[in-house]
């Protein structure tokens, strides 16, 4: 899974390149995140406002806004990445 993140003033966006065999796992990975049920080991879900997921031709595109007076961690965010990701290859 190749992805790219792009900070941004009031949050942070992602662009994941998956492949069909992933896009089922990842989205479940994903919604259960959006639905507050997140096993990523970082905070940084404390600071999240809201999380956009939209699948495109190219891939998914992540849209993570953080709370007022929060920043996400772009850092934190990719550890996050790397933990979902061996997650979906075990």
């Amino acid at each position: 899974m190749k992805y790219k993140i792009n900070d941004k003033q009031d949050g942070i966006d992602i662009h994941i390149e998956n492949s069909d065999a992933q896009k089922k796992e990842l989205l479940d990975a994903l919604q259960d995140c959006q639905q507050g049920q997140c096993s990523c080991p970082t905070d940084e879900y404390d600071k999240l406002d809201s999380l956009a997921i939209e699948e495109t031709e190219a891939g998914t595109e992540l849209h993570l806004k953080a709370k007022q007076g929060e920043h996400l961690d772009k850092d934190e965010i990719e550890r996050c990445l790397s933990f979902t990701q061996a997650q979906l290859e075990k």
